[in-house]
């Protein structure tokens, strides 16, 4: 009987570590993923399929992880031949999958309750999931200010007969009481972006203002500023400006696309992917970045970066590839490995080395795990990618989950 007992508890112990995530990791994932186009939940290391449109995007955890935001494609209600981009949620413990608007845009979470800002044609708007109300007029973009109690927006330039405009930036309060919302009030100017802005030799005229991202101190703002539509698949700014708005810093050129910008997980660092110029001229000039004066790069002549994340206040693991120019072959386009990087030691280590024939993108580094998480493709494009996961140094690799478009992982704050 006890050889058997024994015999039982080495194959679950087996079972458990074959299956890639200790127990107790995998009793903590909590993640949103998409597969085929579809919605799926992974929860407790179980798949749960949620929707079968197979047109969804756009996925969201709500801050306390009982709601998924997503996005679906759906013909248009009020116009023939066009599409609507309705915003949904999904309630992890009834299973209740609600729409809360039938074409709207942008959508983000409140940072500490269920509600939902999100744009249509301009216009903010508020959810509490049940109904909505209009904000702000005139809206570019916007994020929900660290205690939820309104927003920082931002205005585009107008083209007039004598030039663009400024970009302004402005900060709204919301009224506890939604039915005195004003939409003037409770407005005011917090920065007029500068016409134009200017790094070493680059230049990039102000037009859009989006993709805003407070530091963990909240003392820090960093945003993307862009020129036109066709302009910005080619050159963007990166700034910063603090809270109070005094100080503003034009930081370095990049795309839009390629590794957003991510601050440090409790110190305000920030990283970033510099390097103007689309992908599709070349995997050249991509150089991962952090800001600490001076802004320093952290990458190797003759190699170029896709995406990274934040291990810890000192560490980064970042996609890298050998630079080279773009191939409409995908065959010809150079695979990525990954990579650690330490800012405080000046190190950097190949940590997973993929088979040939394939690379790893878009690293995640996911803390109630203490895991690394990244997709493995054929090339920038395959759109048939599988998850892997390994230990914060790369040992351990294995295979998660296979065929994912995109995934979101629900983590405490």
């Amino acid at each position: 009987m006890r050889k058997s007992v024994v015999s039982l508890l080495i194959f679950v112990l087996v079972v458990s570590f074959s299956n890639g995530i200790d127990v107790s990791a995998r009793n903590r994932t909590k993640a949103a993923f998409i597969r085929d186009g579809n919605l799926w939940l992974l929860l407790d290391n179980q798949e749960t399929q949620i929707t079968k449109s197979r047109n969804v995007h756009g996925i969201q955890w709500s801050h306390d992880g009982k709601w998924i935001l997503y996005q679906m494609q759906a013909p248009s209600q009020f116009e023939p031949n066009k599409i609507q981009n309705e915003i949904w949620v999904y309630h992890l413990e009834t299973s209740e999958k609600k729409r809360i608007f039938y074409d709207g845009y942008e959508p983000q979470w409140a940072p500490n309750k269920a509600v939902v800002a999100f744009q249509d044609n301009g216009v903010l708007n508020i959810s509490n999931l049940k109904e909505f109300r209009n904000v702000a007029l005139g809206v570019y973009g916007f994020t929900w200010l660290p205690d939820g109690s309104g927003f920082l927006m931002s205005s585009r330039a107008n083209l007039n007969p004598d030039g663009w405009t400024n970009p302004v930036l402005y900060e709204k309060k919301l009224a506890k009481n939604w039915d005195e919302i004003n939409l003037f009030a409770n407005v005011k100017e917090f920065f007029v972006v500068p016409k134009d802005l200017r790094v070493d030799n680059k230049n990039v005229m102000s037009i859009n203002v989006d993709s805003f991202l407070f530091s963990p101190s909240k003392k820090w703002i960093s945003f993307i500023v862009s020129p036109t539509a066709s302009l910005a698949m080619d050159s963007n700014m990166l700034c910063a400006i603090s809270s109070d708005g005094e100080r503003f810093e034009t930081l370095d050129e990049m795309i839009l696309g390629v590794g957003e910008p991510k601050w440090a997980p409790s110190k305000d660092i920030l990283a970033y992917i510099a390097g103007g110029g689309r992908i599709v001229f070349g995997f050249r000039g991509k150089d991962l970045k952090y800001k600490e004066f001076p802004v320093a790069s952290l990458t190797p002549s003759n190699y170029a970066e896709l995406n990274f994340t934040w291990v810890s206040n000192s560490s980064i693991v970042t996609s890298r590839v050998e630079a080279k120019d773009w191939s409409n072959e995908f065959s010809e386009h150079p695979l990525p490995s990954l990579y650690s990087v330490h800012l405080n030691k000046d190190h950097q280590t190949k940590i997973i080395e993929p088979p040939s024939g394939y690379g790893d993108y878009d690293p995640q580094f996911i803390r109630s795990m203490n895991k690394l998480i990244w997709f493995r493709g054929t090339s920038i494009t395959d759109s048939n990618r599988n998850v892997w996961f390994s230990d914060a140094d790369g040992s351990n690799a294995k295979l998660w989950l296979k065929n994912v478009d995109a995934i979101e992982f629900y983590e405490e704050k």
